[in-house]
């Protein structure tokens, strides 16, 4: 059918007539300018689209009257210009489009029908870990083990990439994918089939809202709701509330993008803004850079809005001068946005839209920060850390304590390491790690660590070698501007050398700490902690050792891996105390924003950019020479523990089954509020003793070989064992944290994963009882096919797991 709004359509340039857009300006609808500037993009998609099928004129009209149907659930389609995947859960989604060919093909079908519509770019950046560091040679060390744990996994994608149209692989050691995403692979404007149109996405990563800082409107999504976009299908939403934050002021010259974001976190979660989106506005907006914004935008699962906004403006269009993007897709761009009414004045209040609601912050207001010891919207003012983690201590077991008895909050313990003799105690740091897309796509941050670690050596000062220290750039820009600056050197001094280019310790693949210091901190059961420049510090997520865990801005990390210690009061305590008993004080090192400024413009060159992304799909010497297959259909090895053939399409036909009932369940576990994807979702190490090292065991396995649940999502059989497999899972049958539930026939106490198979043998169906914020997070495929798979092992009728809210 004919798009209702086909008169709509114009050319951009006269002198390209064969190149429209539909401008929405042309509806003569006072509507339109009221409109929050992400809403406009969700109404430019709609009418589009509009095919009268799967995007109804209804749906424009709602959407344009938005102003009345925020607030009555109404459902929208929305078609994103495209989907972005990492490794992690796009081994799975390629998984599940190899299996979905085999079920077209059983069903009498061409199974070269299955491709993605929508394009689709799969960034390889979480399969990298932390096992060597401090070395020079740790980043070859790293990937070249990277490479040999996850072969088979980039046989298969390299197979994907060539069996599949409409998708792009970005190989291993390219960068962190929201980092990629903002610095190479993001549009802003879409030229397709003669057509423009705002660049839009989803992904399978819950930080893709990263890229709402340069104007791209995106969010994460589950994967089984990405691969449903790749098939051409829209999302299904809910029209949501647009929350307009307003920002005012200008930052302390002391104060990094990090605090800022802390703040906003903490505030927006006092708001509530679970299921809107939040749009920046006000001249504060114009004080921030992309990167900062970006920075703002990364964090906006941790506040827990759907989107984080920041519309498009002169600053972007700088931004996206500066990372090399073609002057005249910098025409187009600005052209196009400026004719759709999309490009944003932030200083012009006549261009406010009406927002449901106005919230906002001073930036003259914000105070250095971290947040923790173990969830991102708990922000500590650095001024209190050491005062609130001492409370932390004796606080009973929660969110913001560990139930630690005032007799032993002055616990230390002694042990060796290489020769010489430390002590650790309650708050000592083990893990200071410079990681995540969060801060390494902000240069400032990653300049101002640099040039504190400058300071700090030429002050005589350093690291005990026992602490984990790591850098994991987002992208080979940061090396190339931290080398280029000079300041690189001082970074390896103290132990930050570079280990890879990915999510490394944001994400688990921490890697192992000293033998030395876990034996320390679990003889004297320590409060360890983890110092990162992440936006996740859920319990046990970042290492099994590291109770407690700060996410702080790069300089920040490594202030308090010089002072070995959480347990610091800056602005009294001398950060260290020279060989000459000269006390330094963090003020001593800590850079001018006037400093990092400096350098930040002499080296942060288009150049840089050019030169790193011109190779980004050939650079990796190793990926080019891995031979793939190149069927069509996919040979599923049966020996394989990385890549298997999933039962969800098993038995399928072409007619749908009736659902049946479900009765005399068992509960397999009972939780209160906040169990997270972390909780759900097998991430992290494979712990020796889980079910999933068992069956890794039985299939020949030694545990150096496991390798995380991460890289092996593409294996139903360790996902299923790995569901609920976190250390910290809180099981109100047990009253105590572990993987375990109770097996309720006998009161017997074990795994899971155990007690569901145990259930199968009674045939008995299964429920999850689980209390508010379950399911938050990333992770979202693995948090609905692993309890899925639980219930459906045990062969019931109806495979479903049902949370109740209590």
């Amino acid at each position: 059918m004919t798009n209702p709004f086909a008169h709509l359509l114009e050319p951009l340039d006269p002198q390209s007539p064969e190149h429209h857009f539909y401008n929405l300006t042309k509806l003569d609808d006072p509507r339109y300018a009221c409109l929050p500037f992400s809403i406009r993009v969700l109404l430019e998609s709609a009418v589009r689209n509009c095919d009268e099928f799967l995007v109804k004129r209804a749906d424009v009209e709602s959407i344009l009257d938005w102003q009345h149907t925020q607030t009555q659930s109404v459902e929208v389609p929305f078609r994103p210009a495209r989907v972005i995947l990492q490794d992690f859960n796009g081994v799975p989604a390629v998984v599940d489009f190899a299996a979905m060919r085999d079920a077209v093909k059983a069903l009498g079908g061409d199974p070269e029908q299955i491709n993605p519509i929508c394009p689709a770019d799969l960034v390889i950046d979480h399969s990298i870990q932390v096992d060597f560091n401090r070395k020079s040679d740790s980043l070859q060390k790293n990937q070249d083990l990277e490479f040999d744990r996850n072969r088979e996994r980039f046989q298969f994608l390299k197979w994907g990439s060539k069996a599949f149209r409409n998708m792009r692989i970005i190989p291993p050691g390219s960068g962190i994918v929201h980092q990629v995403n903002l610095e190479y692979l993001a549009r802003v404007v879409f030229q397709r089939d003669g057509l423009y149109y705002p660049d839009s996405l989803v992904g399978t990563d819950s930080h893709t809202t990263m890229i709402d800082g340069l104007g791209v409107l995106g969010w994460g999504v589950g994967g089984i709701e990405a691969e449903a976009v790749m098939l051409g299908q829209p999302i299904s939403m809910v029209l949501p509330e647009v929350i307009g934050y307003q920002l005012q002021g200008t930052p302390d010259t002391l104060i990094t993008s990090t605090d800022i974001v802390l703040t906003i976190t903490k505030h927006l979660r006092q708001v509530g803004v679970v299921g809107k989106f939040v749009e920046f506005f006000g001249a504060g907006v114009a004080q921030l850079s992309i990167a900062d914004r970006a920075t703002i935008a990364n964090m906006c699962p941790e506040y827990g809005a759907t989107a984080a906004f920041f519309p498009v403006d002169t600053v972007s269009i700088h931004y996206l001068q500066q990372t090399g993007r073609d002057p005249e897709k910098l025409r187009y761009i600005t052209q196009y946005l400026k004719a759709v009414g999309m490009f944003r004045d932030y200083s012009d209040e006549t261009q406010d839209p009406k927002y449901t609601q106005v919230v906002g912050l001073d930036l003259g207001s914000v105070v250095p920060c971290c947040s923790g010891p173990k969830r991102p919207q708990d922000r500590v003012p650095v001024a209190d850390m050491k005062a609130d983690f001492q409370q932390c201590l004796g606080n009973p077991q929660g969110f913001k304590g560990f139930n630690v008895a005032a007799d032993r909050h002055g616990e230390s313990v002694e042990f060796q390491y290489n020769g010489v003799d430390y002590s650790l105690s309650h708050g000592s740091v083990v893990i200071a790690a410079i990681t995540s897309c969060t801060n390494t796509s902000n240069p400032s941050v990653m300049l101002g660590a640099g040039l504190l670690a400058k300071k700090a050596i030429e002050l005589g000062l350093s690291v005990k070698p026992y602490i984990k220290t790591s850098l994991s750039p987002g992208s080979g820009v940061v090396t190339y501007y931290l080398k280029e600056s000079g300041v690189m050197d001082y970074l390896s001094q103290l132990g930050f050398e570079v280990v890879g280019y990915g999510c490394m310790t944001c994400i688990g693949n921490s890697g192992p700490l000293p033998e030395p210091v876990v034996e320390s901190i679990t003889k004297g059961d320590l409060v360890a902690v983890g110092i990162l420049s992440g936006n996740r510090n859920f319990e046990g997520r970042v290492h099994p050792n590291t109770r407690a865990n700060y996410l702080a801005s790069p300089p920040l990390v490594i202030a308090y891996a010089i002072a070995g210690t959480i347990c610091i009061d800056f602005e009294k305590e001398p950060i260290a105390v020279t060989g000459e008993g000269k006390e330094v004080f963090l003020r001593d090192i800590w850079p001018t924003r006037e400093e990092i400024q400096s350098v930040e413009r002499q080296f942060v060159i288009p150049a840089m950019f050019k030169e790193v992304y011109d190779k980004i799909e050939n650079v990796n010497e190793r990926w080019n020479s891995l031979v793939a297959p190149s069927d069509k259909l996919y040979t599923w090895d049966p020996k394989s523990t990385y890549i298997k053939s999933p039962p969800f399409f098993e038995g399928l036909t072409r007619e749908l089954k009736n659902p049946e009932s479900i009765s005399d369940a068992y509960v397999l576990l009972n939780f209160g509020d906040s169990v997270t994807t972390d909780h759900i979702s097998p991430a992290g190490n494979i712990a020796r003793t889980s079910p999933a090292a068992r069956y890794l065991t039985s299939r020949g396995l030694t545990p150096r070989e496991f390798n995380s649940y991460g890289s092996r999502r593409g294996n139903d059989a360790v996902m299923a064992r790995g569901t609920f497999a976190n250390i910290r899972l809180l099981n109100k049958f047990l009253g105590k944290q572990a993987p375990k539930t109770l097996y309720l026939p006998t009161g017997e106490t074990m795994d899971v994963f155990d007690a569901a198979e145990r259930y199968q043998e009674e045939g008995r169906p299964l429920l999850v009882l689980a209390g508010k914020e379950y399911g938050s997070g990333s992770s979202r495929d693995w948090a609905a096919k692993g309890p899925f798979l639980l219930v459906r092992t045990l062969c019931v009728c109806v495979c479903v797991c049902v949370c109740l809210f209590v």
